[in-house]
């Protein structure tokens, strides 16, 4: 099926399902699909260790091989899928640097990450996948990976508002933030096409757009 978007980007908070939503989209419409290469991150574990010590390599890390990867496979043509999808955007760095990070080393971070962010394709359409931190702690739980253990309530919240801060200040990107807290588009099939049909049949303007499900 052919669809009016290029380029889709599926991004939300740790445990959000963006993972899961972007592949169930990959597999119905043919679509090229992105996933983000983070379990090898070598950084990972240390950081929830002991963030204040490993915060500014993990960053940094995960900004070189988020560049790398969106590079190398945004670039090339497919002509055998319908569109590209991605369960992470770039500006992911700027929005979890922003948790994480403090004082010089942030604006740093800030300087390089924007240096770097003009010069790759921005999407047609991103959507963002919004639950409760309170949800999102429990989505964690199930998946068990011991690295995230530490995660607290907090964490996710202030990551959250680092999202909402990002699409704020750059309002020059088509955003559609649905609220997800009500279904379960991974259990519930229905759920599942209420969010295809709000993704590709309607039509959004430019900036913040925001839909309960």
């Amino acid at each position: 099926m052919k669809t009016k978007y290029n380029y889709v980007v599926i991004e939300g908070n740790i445990g959000a399902g963006k993972t899961t939503l972007a592949t169930k989209i990959s597999e119905q419409f043919n679509a090229r699909l992105i996933l983000e290469h983070f379990a090898d991150n070598p950084f990972l574990p240390k950081f929830y260790n002991d963030p204040e010590k490993y915060s500014f390599p993990l960053e940094l890390s995960f900004l070189a091989s988020r560049y790398k990867q969106l590079k190398d496979e945004l670039e090339p043509q497919d002509l055998f899928k319908t569109f590209t999808v991605a369960d992470y955007y770039f500006m992911k760095s700027l929005v979890f640097a922003a948790s994480t990070l403090k004082g010089d080393e942030y604006n740093l971070y800030r300087q390089i990450f924007y240096i770097i962010y003009g010069s790759l394709p921005k999407p047609d359409l991103f959507v963002y996948l919004h639950l409760s931190p309170e949800k999102l702690l429990q989505n964690i739980e199930k998946r068990a990976r011991n690295y995230e253990k530490s995660i607290t309530i907090e964490y996710l919240q202030k990551i959250q508002e680092s999202y909402f801060t990002f699409f704020r200040q750059n309002p020059d990107t088509k955003y559609l933030i649905i609220d997800i807290n009500g279904i379960d588009f991974v259990a519930d099939e229905n759920h599942y096409r209420k969010i295809i049909d709000v993704i590709f049949f309607d039509d959004y303007p430019i900036g913040l757009n925001t839909l309960i499900l």
